[in-house]
């Protein structure tokens, strides 16, 4: 263990609509700052990662959702930031909402892409998901 530092843990989900387009929020802040992310966020300590990826949802984008699988497990590493996340990604599904951005401090934007328009400047996390979906 160097320095005595741990990974931290963060979630993410891909939610598609009935059109089968993927909501992504680009970014604000670091890491990844300028880039298209699956939302989510950091696990609470003592909170479950399925309890955290409801709330994040919440936060951010004002939605309930329900989990309807686990997508992949992430080794978010940027050594040149010092940034090591495990994290895991969930496919969810919208059950009640609005999708809007509640989080205009930290997220540029919020956008239902095309599959096949998906942008080039994604997170690390947001591409491998996406790859273990073959959606990209």
């Amino acid at each position: 263990m160097e320095n005595g530092k741990l990974p931290k843990v963060g979630v993410g989900a891909v939610i598609q609509n009935d059109e089968n387009k993927i909501l992504l929020v680009l970014r604000k802040k670091a890491p990844e700052a300028g880039c298209w992310s699956l939302p989510g966020g950091k696990v609470d300590y003592m909170e479950t990662i399925e309890n955290a990826i409801i709330r994040e949802i919440k936060e951010e984008l004002g939605v309930d959702i329900e989990i309807t699988g686990l997508v992949c497990v992430t080794n978010h590493i940027i050594q040149s930031e010092d940034i090591h996340y495990v994290a895991p990604t969930f496919a969810a599904r919208i059950t009640n909402g609005e999708v809007r951005n509640r989080e205009p401090h930290a997220l540029e934007k919020v956008h239902w892409f095309a599959i096949d328009e998906i942008p080039e400047n994604i997170t690390i996390t947001t591409d491998y998901a996406l790859k273990q979906l073959k959606l990209s």
